[in-house]
């Protein structure tokens, strides 16, 4: 978790500008240790914490971060992604019905038999996202 005094240190450190804005949308991500945020839920939080800032500053913001090495983003299906504060390595369970994403320690998970990867390329990471369904309610 980030030091909450020090955050413009923590921003600057990334090669980031602290404006007043990046500040603001690092303490909300940050103060709470890990988790992951759709840029929809971090803009309404920064809404409730009374932090003026439009939805296209927040995505920018977060790509800017992912960019800088402060968040990963975790792409569940196509136009729906997740930024993960803990960017050390690990997977996820995806809840399909409530949206929440899971942390998997990296350690519990083994990819048995890697493809190789084309010639000229090497493997940068490998992301696993486990879906998975609650139980069905009970029939009546």
């Amino acid at each position: 978790m980030v030091a909450i005094d020090n955050l413009d240190g923590f921003l600057r450190t990334a090669g980031l500008r602290p404006t007043r804005q990046r500040s603001a949308l690092a303490e909300l991500l940050f103060a709470k240790g890990d988790r992951h945020v759709t840029a929809e839920q971090l803009h309404s939080e920064a809404g409730a914490a009374g932090v003026s800032v439009s939805l296209a500053t927040v995505y920018n913001t977060l790509n800017q971060f992912t960019e800088a090495g402060l968040l990963r983003e975790v792409v569940v299906e196509a136009g729906r992604s997740y930024f993960d504060t803990n960017i050390d390595e690990h997977h996820h369970f995806f809840m399909v019905d409530s949206g929440h994403l899971v942390d998997i320690p990296g350690a519990m998970f083994e990819a048995a038999h890697m493809p190789m990867a084309p010639v000229g390329h090497a493997v940068e990471r490998v992301d696993v996202i486990i879906r998975l369904r609650g139980p069905k309610p009970a029939a009546v």
